[in-house]
């Protein structure tokens, strides 16, 4: 194995012999070099993980030398080292990059210490990490098999949620694939707990119905905006719990938190029937009847999310809410950029309801095409890809552009997906909706032990086409496919991200309220 190489540029390196010994000792490799142009030959000739560079040289001064060392190697960690503690040098090194700096004098602990930090510290985080959830894992399983409720099923999602953001993070691969595995029984017992309280949230006599979309509104936001603030609302379309939490990291310089939590979407969870609820404050049967000129059933060819704006306004007059309103849809970077541009306008609202759209077009795009695929593998890389849109977006933009407002913040979301794996057979007309995690339809024929049936779909407030609709929910990481071309569609859906269905990452659903800094 390849020693670490240290590459230590200081015109005094006499004096520093010890040091280079002690870290010899340590069973480093250790080049020296008296000057800028001699560090520059060595950090083009051999290896080098990291560079300790003296600020105070004769000809290249260590900021110059510094500049030149980036052009050759940008990842490589430089340390810089001055006798000189003024605040501008730090400024123009840190400006520069350098990953950290130390004082004159040091001691060889300080060089040890600093060495681990930049380039062991992956390593034992990743090491602690692994033990860590070793530890975890005992407790999650006790969890999982005791869930009752849906606020332990909440607290077992968050747990490994965190865990997976940890270990995909660490160097360490060998706790993936038990990680996967807890989760995909935890996503068992969800299953098995869906499908024997579902039916029975919506009996009047039942007082154990968690928040589900319907009340969103009334119990989370119109709550801020009755405190007399002025609320901004941002509802990024199927963004699951893991993908909020990274987005999180980047504004959390900006933001604190005064509520983060997870609500519980309803069936189907797609963006036509949970949006809808969510804005209507109404469950889709209620919807069609009190409204049905705003509501599209799966077998019309009409946008079925065309009236959200009319659903948000309506259920504000229920609950006798004054306020000014505005809503608006983002569907591309034109429209992203016109409202950041504007945006102080949104400051003469009460409440601002804002929807983004690009996470839900990310996973149906990588559905249908290879290169996202491909950039997408995992869940590890769909949330890769998740944050480097949001870091290049207008959202983010005007998040940040926002913190510096007299506003509350709330995110959340319609429903999350879940990459699916395993098809299960489902022969209905062609009348029956598409949708690969749930179905709809009259003549729908199936195995009932791999999905979960709702024959009588008024007892959940769900709309039906005609008198002998039922609906039909794939569960866990399954999807529902025609025998038809059978081992085509197979293939083709299987690793992609759908939703509809049964699984934490569709139905447990974050909400984040958030206060400027």
């Amino acid at each position: 194995m390849r020693k670490i190489t240290i590459l230590w540029v200081d015109d005094e390196m006499e004096l520093l012999k010890p040091h280079i010994l002690f870290l010899e000792d340590k069973g480093f490799r250790v080049v020296t070099a008296t000057n800028g142009d001699d560090a520059i030959h060595i950090n083009n000739t051999i290896p080098v993980d990291l560079i300790f560079l003296d600020e105070n040289m004769p000809g290249m001064s260590g900021l110059e030398t510094l500049r030149a060392l980036k052009l050759i190697k940008p990842n490589v960690p430089v340390i810089m080292i001055t006798k000189s503690e003024e605040e501008d040098i730090m400024d123009k090194a840190l400006g520069s990059k350098i990953s950290d700096y130390l004082i004159k004098p040091v001691n060889p602990n300080q060089i040890l210490l600093t060495i681990k930090k930049h380039i062991d510290s992956q390593r034992l985080v990743s090491e602690t990490t692994d033990s860590d959830y070793r530890a975890e894992f005992s407790n999650l399983t006790g969890l999982i098999n005791s869930a009752q409720t849906i606020e332990s099923w909440k607290e077992v999602y968050s747990r490994l949620v965190y865990w997976e953001i940890e270990i995909a993070e660490s160097t360490e691969q060998g706790m993936e694939e038990i990680l996967r595995m807890q989760k995909a029984e935890a996503n068992q017992g969800f299953t098995r707990f869906i499908k024997t309280n579902y039916n029975n949230w919506f009996d009047e006599k039942n007082a154990g119905m968690p928040l589900l979309s319907p009340n969103v509104f009334r119990d989370k936001v119109f709550p801020i905006v009755n405190a007399g603030n002025k609320a901004v609302l941002i509802l990024i379309d199927n963004l699951r719990l893991d993908q909020w939490r990274i987005i999180y990291r980047q504004i959390s310089d900006f933001y604190s938190i005064d509520i983060d939590e997870l609500y519980c979407g309803i069936l189907p969870s797609v963006t036509q029937y949970a949006r809808n609820s969510l804005f209507a404050g109404l469950m889709p049967m209620e919807i069609e009847d009190f409204f049905p000129d705003l509501w599209i059933n799966d077998d019309e060819d009409e946008t079925k999310n065309q009236y959200e704006e009319e659903l948000l306004r309506k259920q504000m007059q229920r609950h006798g809410k004054g306020g000014r309103l505005y809503y608006e849809k983002i569907n591309n970077q034109r429209a992203g950029k016109k409202l950041v541009e504007n945006y102080k306008n949104l400051l003469s609202y009460d409440l601002s309801v804002l929807v983004f759209n690009f996470v839900d077009v990310l996973s149906h795009s990588r559905t249908d095409m290879e290169v996202i695929r491909e950039l997408a593998g995992d869940e590890a890389a769909y949330r890769s890809l998740t944050l480097s849109w949001f870091q290049h977006s207008s959202l983010y933009e005007l998040i940040k552009l926002l913190a510096g407002q007299n506003i509350k913040l709330i995110i959340t979301t319609d429903h999350g997906s879940i990459r699916v794996f395993n098809p299960v057979r489902v022969i209905g007309d062609k009348k029956t909706s598409s949708n690969l995690r749930y179905k709809l339809g009259r003549n729908l024929n199936y195995n009932p032990k791999e999905v979960f049936e709702i024959r009588q779909p008024g007892r959940v407030h769900l709309p039906r086409i005609n008198l002998t609709s039922s609906y039909i929910f794939a569960c866990n990481n399954d999807f529902l496919v025609y025998p038809n071309n059978y081992n085509h569609f197979a293939n083709f859906y299987r690793n992609t991200f759908q939703h509809g269905g049964i699984s934490m990452e569709e139905l447990l659903i974050p909400i984040a309220v958030l206060s400027p800094k």
